[in-house]
């Protein structure tokens, strides 16, 4: 039987992360980096496209699973008639090379193991040469080489190009496997100590995590939230990628399957406030110097998202002897989604910009001249059509959220004249811009008949990120048309109490056929729009129900099918995961005493007041 995408966990070493199933399978990973080629596949096909399995033999799912306390360090248990065993999986950080080091333990009695080893290369494509040496195994093909170091006896048989281990072990025993990748021109790095790197990464999650400054409610969801966001995390650059999955499919057996393993514009003003709000400013200031490199250029070619260091070719092509995930084909790899118009993102930048500079992240020369050059580009093309938040592959329209973030944009440009005297600029040019964005949002984007605003003029659709209004300032939370707005996304884009981005019934919305599951930060950003307006109490109901959806070992994947049940979408996925920390500050605070008045529909919770529909500041 196939998995569930939510039967696994992730570990990695903050360059590149692997998927652990429930039956102790590492069905996918990448080496060297996130967006490399994978060397075990079997995520997206079968066990001939690589992968590496340690278990009991006989065995099927795991008795039970868990991380350590705060850490990225994973432990799989079996309890079988002959005794209980214990596997534990880690990617220690690296040094040079990328290691997967697997130590079995004897809990109880005597249990026989096996470990099975397929690699395969180039996306399950390539069958390397296994050789013998130095007393451990080396497998090369092409550009890669991995080495393959194993206390038990290992050998290679049968027809299946596989490497095999059986032993077995008692209670108060270890033996340990030690997978290295490296260039295959290159001579093998230095060895580590399996049992030195579970003590080491141990120490150095656990530290991190004691950072956190978060002390509210479900402080385990948030901390292991955080924890996923740091393992996203390329740590050369500071890049952090959407997930760490390709084509993990949005519908069962559809088309809706994409590559996620690269940076998004869209998700850097609440990573950043994520980030900084539990008090991790070093990565927060990672991410900051990130986004100026990636911005840095004409702005006319900013694009919706980048590679690992900034790369701004993203190519998208299909691997046709992939089956897909449970049959949803085709896999790609790559996005062309990068070629696309999204003008929200120029104010998803000026707003991480002043969310860093208000913060107190360390100032960087050219940043303010980066702001006016990107502002000087949105001014000139603000009321052109685009492609929109959601990256639809329909026809451009003029998104209503796309400008209510050039509206950010121009407001936060305002703000810091006004309150840094100095600064180049002309501020009446940019508040008679904010201006104008905000009247004709008000006049073209909202439906008077229903009391809400729309996802594009003249639409009667709707788009969750119209949740966002009250929350970026261009309306106060208490406002009559923010109120008819949440009501009318909930009431028509909701699905067993969670929310879709958006229709996507009739295909000329987003120019692809089939349906997508309910959004997971779309459903955080429904709590954090009801807890504004105060309706705090449905704000935490529906926050209880969001952490639920996460699986045994707390992670979440991008959306949720309301029927049928289960995750769906590239895992774990960092958006969701953003989306749970900025709720739980929203509604509980660091220190978890949270705000108890306005209680279901009171008025809405102190704030300042927003413009008015002439958009005064």
């Amino acid at each position: 039987m196939h998995p569930s995408i939510e039967d696994y966990a992730l570990i990695g070493d903050h360059q590149t992360a692997a998927l652990v199933g429930r039956d102790g399978s590492i069905d996918w990973l990448c080496l060297p980096r996130f967006d490399s080629a994978a060397c075990f596949a079997k995520l997206l096909g079968d066990e001939e496209n690589g992968h590496w399995r340690v278990a009991p033999m006989g065995a099927d799912a795991c008795t039970r699973r868990a991380y350590r306390p705060d850490s990225l360090v994973l432990d799989t248990e079996w309890e079988t008639e002959d005794g209980t065993v214990r596997v534990t999986d880690l990617m220690p950080q690296r040094d040079r090379a990328p290691d997967v080091v697997r130590i079995v333990e004897g809990v109880k009695g005597r249990v026989t193991v096996r470990s099975t080893l397929r690699l395969r290369f180039d996306y399950g494509s390539v069958v390397p040469w296994m050789r013998k040496a130095d007393s451990h195994r080396v497998a090369v093909a092409g550009p890669d080489s991995v080495w393959l170091r194993s206390e038990p006896a290992v050998r290679t048989w049968g027809k299946d190009f596989g490497t095999h281990s059986e032993f077995t072990i008692a209670e108060g025993e270890k033996v340990a496997f030690v997978l290295t990748w490296h260039p295959s021109h290159e001579p093998r790095p230095p060895l580590v100590d399996p049992h030195e790197s579970l003590a080491t990464s141990l120490d150095d999650w656990q530290r991190w995590a004691g950072r956190c400054r978060y002390a509210g409610p479900h402080r385990d969801a948030v901390i292991r939230s955080l924890i996923t966001l740091k393992a996203l995390t390329y740590a050369p650059t500071g890049g952090i990628v959407a997930a760490p999955t390709t084509s993990l499919p949005e519908e069962l057996g559809g088309v809706r399957n994409w590559d996620y393993r690269y940076c998004w514009l869209r998700d850097s003003t609440l990573t950043l406030g994520a980030l900084l709000a539990c008090g991790y400013q070093d990565e927060a200031e990672a991410w900051r110097d990130w986004l100026l490199r990636a911005a840095a250029g004409d702005p006319a070619d900013l694009q919706i998202m980048y590679g690992l260091a900034g790369e701004r070719r993203i190519p998208e092509y299909e691997l046709p002897w992939l089956p897909g995930f449970r049959g949803s084909t085709p896999v790609r790899i790559g996005n062309d989604a990068v070629r696309q118009l999204q003008l929200d993102v120029y104010g998803e930048v000026v707003d991480s910009l002043t969310l860093a500079h208000d913060a107190g992240l360390p100032v960087k020369p050219h940043m303010w001249r980066l702001r006016l050059a990107l502002m000087e580009f949105l001014r000139s093309h603000w009321r052109e059509p685009d492609e929109g938040l959601w990256e639809v592959r329909g026809p451009r329209r003029q998104f209503v959220h796309s400008k209510v973030m050039a509206w950010v944009a121009a407001d936060r440009t305002v703000r810091a004249l006004e309150e840094t005297p100095g600064l180049r600029g002309d501020a009446d040019r940019w508040r008679a811009m904010r201006d104008e964005v905000h009247r004709e949002v008000c006049e073209r984007g909202y439906d008077p008949e229903r009391n809400t605003f729309t996802q594009s003029y003249g639409s009667r659709e709707l788009d969750a990120a119209l949740l966002l209004i009250p929350r970026l300032g261009f309306l106060p939370p208490d406002d009559p048309r923010v109120v008819g707005t949440i009501d009318a996304v909930r009431d028509e884009l909701g699905s067993e109490g969670f929310l879709r981005r958006y229709s996507s019934e009739q295909t000329v919305i987003d120019g692809l056929p089939g349906r997508e599951g309910t959004f997971l930060v779309c459903s955080f950003w429904l709590a954090d729009a009801l807890h504004m307006t105060g309706r705090k109490k449905e704000a935490r109901e529906l926050f209880e129900r969001l952490v639920s959806l996460c699986n045994d070992v707390g992670l979440l994947a991008e959306e949720y099918d309301p029927v049928g049940g289960g995750q769906l979408g590239n895992f774990p996925q960092a958006f969701s995961h953003i989306g749970l920390v900025g709720t739980a500050l929203a509604l509980f605070g660091e220190d978890g005493e949270g705000d108890d008045e306005g209680e279901d529909g009171g008025e809405a919770e102190g704030q300042d007041e927003g413009p008015d529909e002439e958009g005064a500041g």
